[in-house]
């Protein structure tokens, strides 16, 4: 473990953090105009894409090594602390409403649990234990995935889950905003997004938070993408919880299909608005039980299913 006890040791070890560096330049920022901060800024978020963009490769190798491990019916699990955590949280909990995911299938831990959402709690990105526990109240299997987020790459709770989860055979992921973590070294992936010093000195939440919102993207959108959880560009896995999505719904099937809108409500109504198996229905011109079996026997690959219907 990378942390230390002693103040000035950690100190030290702060200051020797790319994300934790001091501009002088910009010592005077509370001096600026409105404007001319919020072109900083804007100026300073520009250079992150490309910092994602030369750990690409990485990120893909990791990418395939997941959607391989949830093609078997492995979990993807982040965990992570503060701001990171929080990202994670935030990923997990976009996947069932975008892609249909179970809950349970890609999950969120934070330093701290729920709480630590809205509120800093005291010493729990520090703990180990958190982190053992946590994975622990999860059944953690050689199937799963675990993420461990952590701008500087040294947050134990991070470390510690990646550490706990290779132990178990869990594949693992380490992603990081500075060069020879500790966190990406404990990992089978170490992911370092390096975005150099923040605009105000230590808060990671800007630059390092944004890297790690853009690979947390990826890492979902593109796992979804593989695993067959969209048809093209068009999710249709998409789950109509409510009127905005019951409507994306209908737009989806249109879009995929061609179909007017009268064939597209009828293909709803026998797929109990499942949009996949509609689409399935309209281009295969097959009813909704025989969908239903393709998209199983296929294992939710939309393409694959029509390859078969033909």
């Amino acid at each position: 473990m990378t942390s230390t006890s002693n103040p000035r040791d950690l100190r030290a070890e702060l200051e020797s953090l790319t994300t934790e560096a001091f501009r002088p330049e910009l010592a005077d920022i509370d001096q600026l105009s409105t404007l001319e901060i919020a072109r900083l800024m804007n100026g300073e978020d520009a250079t992150v894409p490309a910092a994602v963009a030369e750990r690409l490769p990485e990120i893909a190798a990791a990418i395939d090594a997941v959607a391989e491990r949830m093609a078997r019916g492995g979990r993807l699990v982040y965990a992570g602390a503060g701001t990171a955590g929080r990202l994670g949280v935030l990923d997990a909990s976009e996947c069932p409403p975008t892609f249909n995911t179970d809950p349970s299938q890609v999950v969120g831990l934070i330093a701290g649990g729920p709480p630590a959402m809205v509120t800093s709690v005291e010493g729990a990105e520090d703990s180990a234990e958190f982190a053992r526990a946590d994975l622990d109240g999860l059944g953690l299997t050689p199937a799963d995935t675990v993420v461990g987020i952590s701008a500087s790459g040294r947050t134990p709770y991070a470390i510690a889950a990646v550490e706990h989860a290779r132990r178990v055979g869990a594949l693992t992921i380490g992603l990081a905003c500075n060069a020879d973590s500790a966190l990406a070294a404990a990992a089978d992936h170490g992911i370092e997004i390096v975005v150099g010093p923040e605009l105000l000195t230590g808060s990671t939440r800007l630059k390092a938070g944004t890297a790690q919102k853009l690979v947390l993207n990826m890492l979902s959108t593109i796992t979804m993408i593989r695993l067959g959880k969209t048809y093209g560009n068009l999710m249709v896995d998409v789950r109509a919880s409510n009127e905005k999505l019951r409507a994306r719904s209908r737009r989806i099937v249109a879009l995929a299909t061609g179909a007017s809108d009268e064939e597209i409500e009828q293909a709803l109504a026998a797929t109990d608005g499942e949009v996949k198996n509609a689409i399935l229905t309209i281009l295969a011109n097959i009813d909704g039980p025989t969908a239903a079996r393709l998209l199983a026997e296929s294992g939710g690959h939309l393409r694959a299913a029509l390859a078969g219907a033909g």
